[in-house]
């Protein structure tokens, strides 16, 4: 294997060295910064961050009763968080929450909104403009992260509260030290009823997946890396069956693509339904596999031949809040989610399934996220590449900065 030695820093190779994932020592070596370990701290960014939340006074929020509408402003990561809140709060909060991912905030926010400003670093330029907008329009105003940095200043400046989070270097590795600081806001504001319980039951669920994770684990009882075997050579398709799992699907898009530096098309199954669905049918899909020998060892395969492989991640519901629901119901998603699975496998297009488990939505997008996370990082390990350091990255950052 000939490694990738570019002007821009970029290394790994083309093909893909399986047996690297079991080789733990080899898996340290090559993750120098520490990505793996990062992700393991899941569980604890969120004990640590509802810890640091209870400590800033929010009660000041809920002064003004509620907002016209929530806007969680940020990109990458921190604009997920949004996602999250939206998702959580479900389809009955009484406000729109709307995640924005481009500097400033949308004309018509003022006094009677509220502004979750999120930066892992504390100066990404698109959450500093909106906290700063937001200042100036008498917005109620809230900001998240690293303490000591330009937004905590811009915080300080309009007597806004500021929640720290610690720094974990990239952001992608604290997506639930971002995520909890706001879930606790848009609890303050009315919007989410999600409590000390369910946070406690999502870090136990984190920790217990970073645990089946570890990279001690051999391949064949490490759900990561049999997630990252399955995904090798191939261009994957991340559906989510409910707007819960869609979250995790994107989710996953944005580490595949970061860690791994594989192209991934993510999204919603029901959107895709009615178009995207015929990729099942495309060069990459059916075609690709109508000469395929089903019996044949995976091993035995042609590695020159690109081919889809479809992630689906199932979210079957909270039947607690089945009655309550105003979406559409689990059964059609479910029933959606059987339909693009039998399309599927009918075309020779093989489907690595997740299931969402857990008592709480938090806690179930926690079991859809956690495993995939892990599955981007040791399948770019596998491509020699370091998942903390992104070249292409760094190198757009100079380009577009003033």
């Amino acid at each position: 294997m000939n490694p990738l030695e570019g002007t821009a820093g970029v290394r790994g190779h083309r093909e893909i060295d399986l047996s690297l994932l079991d080789d733990a020592a080899a898996l340290e070596r090559n993750d120098p910064g520490g990505m793996l370990r990062a992700t393991a701290s899941a569980g604890a960014q969120v004990r640590e961050s509802a810890a640091l939340a209870a400590e800033t006074d929010l009660s000041a929020l809920a002064d003004e009763g509620r907002p016209r509408a929530v806007v969680v402003a940020g990109v990458g990561t921190a604009a997920r968080t949004g996602d999250i809140l939206e998702t959580v709060a479900g389809p009955r909060c009484p406000v729109p929450v709307l995640a924005h991912r481009s500097a400033g905030i949308p004309g018509w926010v003022g006094a009677a909104d509220v502004v979750i400003a999120v930066s892992a670093s504390g100066r990404s330029p698109e959450a500093l403009a909106a906290a700063e907008a937001a200042g100036r329009r008498g917005a109620r105003l809230v900001a998240i992260g690293a303490p000591d940095t330009q937004l905590h200043a811009l915080a300080d400046r309009f007597r806004a509260p500021f929640i720290p989070v610690p720094r974990r270097a990239p952001a992608r590795a604290s997506l639930w030290g971002l995520a909890v600081p706001v879930l606790l806001a848009g609890r303050q504001l009315g919007l989410v009823k999600v409590n000390e319980a369910d946070f406690a039951e999502t870090a136990s669920r984190l920790d217990a997946d970073a645990d089946r994770c570890r990279m001690t684990l051999e391949s064949f009882v490490n759900p990561g890396k049999s997630l990252a075997l399955d995904l090798a050579r191939s261009v994957p398709i991340v559906w989510g069956s409910s707007p819960l799992a869609n979250v995790a699907a994107r989710r996953f898009g944005d580490t595949l693509a970061a860690n791994a530096r594989y192209p991934a098309v993510a999204g919603a199954l029901g959107e895709a339904g009615r178009g995207r669905v015929g990729l099942l049918d495309g060069v990459y899909g059916g075609l690709a596999e109508a000469g395929r020998d089903i019996f044949a060892d995976p091993s035995d395969e042609d590695e020159s031949v690109t081919r889809l492989r479809l992630v689906l991640l199932r979210d079957g519901g909270l039947s607690a809040d089945e009655e309550e629901a105003d979406g559409e119901p689990s059964a059609v998603e479910e029933k959606r989610a059987e339909a693009v699975q039998q399309l599927a496998e009918r075309r020779g297009v093989r489907v690595s399934l997740i299931t969402a488990e857990g008592g709480s939505a938090l806690e179930r997008l926690a079991s859809l996220v956690a495993v995939p996370d892990f599955a981007s990082i040791y399948l770019g390990l596998a491509h020699g590449f370091d998942p903390m350091a992104v070249p292409a990255v760094s190198e757009m950052k100079e380009l577009v900065s003033p």
